[in-house]
């Protein structure tokens, strides 16, 4: 059974040496998160590693994992490393969130490294990834920071990061990803009754809304409670509010399968998050962040990329002539407006034509309205879009602003396409191997001795 045995409250004098020079770090990679697909590097590091601890910083024990030692200049490397990929900037607020989350994640990685060890002693199989793998992760982050292999690993240098951190990370995650996907992944099987329930789930979700969205959850569970799961994550909202790349905080501190991806979702409908999740996106506008989630395991944060109408809603593309006039004007001001724009109209032979027949000089301007659902348009232009073909122009519409020709240059339906078989059993599948995994590292967890000092 696990054993959490906690030290004094007081951390060891070396220890508070590690966390006053992190958080004196320097800024992180600005707003380009770190990809970790897999591409090409040199067969060397050329950066410098950095030195085995920081010069006048004893090395002491931060946690026993079984028999292995985790060390307070492990520990402090740790939040170097997820201060530079996570683009939130150290402060005393967030800095226990830091080491709490390094902590987590070194444990975490033990344990991974105990079991793959066991497993390939007794099954006589590689499973580590080697040099090369870990080398070709190295090359596609710095790729997604527009740098080459050896300015990224210069630049981790310079903030006092060690090769072997970051290689350590890497180590663990490609391992124990190709681990769990080669013992379960052949095992998985996805019925034609799941993939029949999931397409006809979404058939009768595609005429409501649907959102794009990143997501966070930090699982309370894993960072010591609800309590310390909602302070962390209002921390991460205010850094990302001040700058912090939202794909790269999620990497970093998501619990969620879609961490790897930043966060990235794709488009949801209602019914596929949680109710108190749903709640809050329906209120939420394209761009904004939301504030921190409580829900059953941990705590949402979400970015709401963009939204769309449901199948059943039809979309028009709008252009404009048109003419300003206040609702103050005299009767004669209108009367003249409307014949100006009368003998406008027959110019206009499609959308094309919407600009050339516009007279700034005469007080006649054009525009591009844009896409928008009809049943959202003021109540003058949704009647005219309703009746209009596409390429038509309409009478002069009086607005308050105005007077107005307006011209449909396009119509849709809203919503998306739905996912073929395919996809439906890829997606059930990646769900289905994603609990595994957290089961595993739970068992892995409640049958360790973990000692935090």
């Amino acid at each position: 059974m696990m054993r959490y045995l906690t030290g004094p409250t007081a951390r060891s004098a070396a220890f508070a040496c590690a966390l006053v020079a992190v958080a004196a770090a320097p800024q992180a990679v600005a707003q380009q998160p770190a990809s970790e697909a897999v591409g090409t590097a040199p067969a060397e590091d050329p950066a410098p590693a950095a030195p085995r601890a920081p010069q006048g910083l004893s090395e002491s024990v931060a946690a026993v994992v079984n028999d292995d030692i985790v060390s307070t200049y492990d520990l402090a490397q740790r939040m170097r490393l997820l201060i530079a990929t996570s683009g939130v900037q150290p402060t005393q607020e967030n800095l226990q969130q830091f080491q709490r989350e390094a902590l987590v994640s070194l444990v975490d990685e033990h344990l991974q490294f105990q079991e793959l060890r066991r497993v390939e002693k007794e099954q006589k199989i590689d499973i580590l990834a080697d040099d090369a793998e870990i080398n070709e992760e190295i090359a596609e982050m710095a790729k997604g920071n527009n740098m080459s292999p050896e300015q990224f690993m210069a630049f981790l240098a310079s903030r006092g990061i060690g090769q072997d951190t970051l290689k350590q990370q890497l180590r663990a995650q490609v391992s124990w990803s190709r681990w769990i996907q080669g013992r379960y992944g052949s095992r998985l099987r996805v019925g034609d009754d799941q993939i029949a329930a999931t397409q006809a789930l979404l058939t009768a979700q595609a005429a409501k809304p649907q959102y794009n969205i990143g997501e966070v959850l930090i699982d309370a569970n894993r960072v010591g409670g609800m309590q310390q799961a909602m302070t962390g994550a209002q921390q991460l909202v205010t850094q990302m509010q001040q700058g912090a790349p939202f794909p790269a905080v999620a990497r970093q501190f998501s619990a969620l399968p879609t961490a790897a991806n930043g966060g990235d979702a794709g488009w949801v409908s209602p019914g596929e998050m949680p109710p108190e999740v749903q709640t809050v996106l329906e209120q939420m506008r394209p761009g904004q962040l939301s504030q921190p989630i409580p829900v059953k395991d941990g705590v949402y944060i979400l970015y709401l990329r963009d939204k769309r109408a449901g199948g059943n809603a039809t979309l028009v593309n709008l252009k404009q002539v048109a003419i300003g006039l206040p609702q103050t004007a005299t009767p004669d001001d209108e009367t003249a407006a409307r014949a100006k724009l009368a003998a406008i109209k027959p110019q206009i032979k499609d959308c094309a034509a919407m600009d050339a027949a516009a007279n700034p000089s005469q007080g006649v301007i054009a525009g591009d309205l844009g896409e928008a659902e009809v049943a959202d348009l003021a109540p003058a232009f949704r009647d005219a879009a309703e009746k209009l073909k596409v390429g038509e122009v309409s009478d002069p519409i009086r607005t308050p602003v105005g007077l107005h020709l307006i011209a449909v240059c396009g119509r849709r339906s809203a919503g998306a396409g739905q996912a073929d078989k395919e996809q439906i059993e890829r997606r059930l599948r990646g769900q289905q191997l994603s609990m595994i995994a957290r089961r595993y590292m739970r068992d892995l967890r409640n049958s360790a001795t973990i000692e935090t000092k």
